[in-house]
């Protein structure tokens, strides 16, 4: 077996849940790092990796590496890659890059370089080169260049693996699917209790909830990048997505009692389009009504939700205050004996709930430095 290098880039503070998801897919060599994990497999681990895994929002193969002091540096290193491995010239390239103390003080000149030293490739072998395609590229590339060492990474996924397919309508403060879902792995949820988010927004954390009990792979029913490749193995692959599939129609009637609430309209709306694009529309019962006074159907075991804490709704003080005041109320008064995970960046809100934080987790939602906050409600 050919051993390959991968990487998986996750939001920050969900590090180990990734670490978790990739070892029990099988994946070798595990190592978390800062805002990703680094492993080791086949071909058929990176396709798992990229139909599997809730908490990553990329996954990359490492193609090559190396010291690099210049221009000329970069463009060799560049050119020991077989880029027609991947793509023919007929295809299209894109190549985003990340620079830290090097010879280049930005981006932009040493992916020129990458983009040159590749399409020369292709020109010197066949006389034509690949285009470079903004939208939907067949090989996407990542060049890091840091120090004088240089990485050529190409994504396995293309769009980001938080983009899952069933959401095409933001609400204005959205949670990132990938987190959510890393975010509801944390709570050690048992898949099997009831759930309730009372500030639900656009679903993503009871959508997530449903395909986790399920079975279902987060990945099916999208495209990946790699489906375009020339080395691709196409009978891996099909095997990686005929098991998914199969374990997904086996999963199908394994939803617990979800429900969520949100006091205005228009994301209830898109709450509902959202499930509807997931295969939900029946698994998820929605309300609409003011936190304070929301009745769940039922007792949840499991509260997880994403209030809003100012940075991103831009929220008057006043308005956060009653959001944050009525969330409290709602856990005493609804959530006797339950779990309640909330994600705050603004702590001076958390007093509001007139609750004691039992645990306490820093991760990022967008560029928000956050907490993943536990409580446990008295039971009455």
């Amino acid at each position: 077996m050919t051993l390959h290098y991968y990487y998986a880039a996750c939001t920050l503070g969900l590090e180990a849940v990734l670490a978790d998801e990739l070892r029990a897919l099988g994946a070798g060599d595990v190592e978390a790092r800062r805002g990703a994990c680094a492993f080791t497999g086949d071909r058929a681990m990176g396709y798992k990796a990229c139909l599997w895994t809730r908490s990553a929002i990329r996954v990359q193969e490492e193609l090559t590496r190396g010291f690099v002091r210049d221009r000329d540096d970069l463009y060799a290193l560049t050119g020991t890659v077989d880029w027609s491995q991947s793509i023919t010239y007929l295809q299209t390239l894109a190549i985003d890059g990340s620079v830290k103390d090097s010879f280049a003080n930005d981006t932009r000149f040493p992916v020129l370089v990458v983009k040159d030293a590749i399409c020369d490739q292709f020109r010197d072998r066949t006389g034509k080169r690949p285009d470079v395609g903004k939208d939907r590229p067949d090989l996407p590339i990542k060049l890091v260049l840091q120090g004088q060492e240089a990485i050529l990474y190409r994504e396995l996924g293309g769009e980001p693996l938080h983009k899952r397919g069933y959401r095409e309508i933001l609400h204005k403060s959205p949670l990132n699917e990938a987190t959510a879902a890393g975010l509801l792995l944390m709570t050690g949820w048992d898949k099997q209790s009831p759930v309730c988010d009372p500030m639900c927004g656009s679903a993503t954390f009871l959508i997530e909830a449903a395909w986790l009990a399920c079975d279902r792979a987060p990945g099916l029913g999208r495209a990946f990048a790699f489906e375009r490749w020339r080395d691709t193995d196409l009978d891996a692959w099909r095997q990686v997505y005929d098991e998914a599939e199969a374990r997904a129609q086996r999963g199908a009637g394994r939803t617990p009692r979800l429900c969520g609430n949100d006091r205005h309209p228009s994301a209830i709306a898109i709450a509902q389009k959202a499930l509807a694009g997931a295969g939900l529309e029946n698994a998820v019962q929605l309300s609409q009504e003011d936190t304070f006074n929301w009745q769940p159907p039922f007792v949840p075991r499991l509260v997880v939700t994403n209030p809003p804490y100012g940075d991103r709704l831009q929220a008057e003080p006043q308005s956060l205050n009653d959001s944050w005041d009525a969330l409290g109320r709602f856990l005493h008064r609804q959530c006797p004996g339950a779990s309640a995970f909330v994600l705050c960046g603004n702590p001076e809100l958390t007093q509001l709930l007139g609750l004691r934080a039992t645990q306490k987790y820093p991760v990022r939602n967008g560029p928000i430095e956050c907490r993943w906050l536990r409580y446990d409600i008295d039971g009455r």
